[in-house]
């Protein structure tokens, strides 16, 4: 076999691996319905999407051991996002989507006492040790953000902010994209940076 058809049979298996990837995760689409979900949340209670209709919602996707949650939790950064958001009529939704025996896998005790202990103040904590939801975001770091405005249209996703580091230092530096997208939603205004790169840990879904 010549070299030439052995790297166009890796090219081929390389593209068949990202075609099956993509169809196991869905991609959630800007501008478009975001996908209702049905959850159950960190207090026993059900919880779901639809219920939140006619309210802007924050999706964050948490892992209290990534070093890069750690960092906007331990500097106060996310909770004061939570609390500014919930004193402006926002829901805040936190998703854990790490499975059982793989890093940030919490039960909803635990999920609620690391709440308290870094004094977070999300609407609700949704426990996804399955991953669906996170798979049908397309949900791939934490923190992963997702908006959706009162309409239920998903109108932002990507990253918290401009600087991909776990270092607090950076805060004061980098661009807020979930404030500014916040603002833009609450002036009636469109979302100017509504697509950016997430970074983080990644997500330790099932399988």
């Amino acid at each position: 076999m010549s070299v030439t058809i052995k790297h166009l049979i890796k090219a081929a298996v390389a593209v068949g691996l990202l075609a099956a990837a993509s169809g196991a995760m869905a991609n959630a689409e800007l501008n478009k319905q975001a996908p209702a979900f049905d959850a159950v949340g960190a207090d026993g209670k059900p919880l779901k999407l639809d219920a939140y209709k006619g309210k802007t919602v924050v999706l964050e996707w948490t892992n209290h051991e990534c070093p890069f949650v750690a960092k906007h939790y331990e500097s106060g950064n996310i909770p004061n996002l939570q609390k500014d958001a919930a004193g402006k009529g926002v829901v805040w939704l936190q998703v854990v989507s790490s499975a059982p025996g793989k890093q940030g896998h919490v039960d909803g005790a635990t999920a609620r006492k690391l709440n308290g202990e870094r004094k977070a103040a999300p609407a609700a904590t949704v426990l996804d040790a399955d991953g669906k939801i996170g798979k049908l975001y397309g949900a791939q770091t934490t923190p992963h953000i997702f908006i959706v405005n009162a309409a239920g249209q998903l109108v932002y996703k990507g990253g918290i902010d401009s600087i991909p580091t776990a270092d607090k230092n950076d805060l004061a530096k980098a661009e807020n994209y979930v404030s500014a997208a916040l603002a833009a939603i609450n002036a009636g205004k469109p979302v100017e940076k509504a697509n950016t790169r997430p970074y983080g840990c990644s997500i330790k879904y099932a399988g």
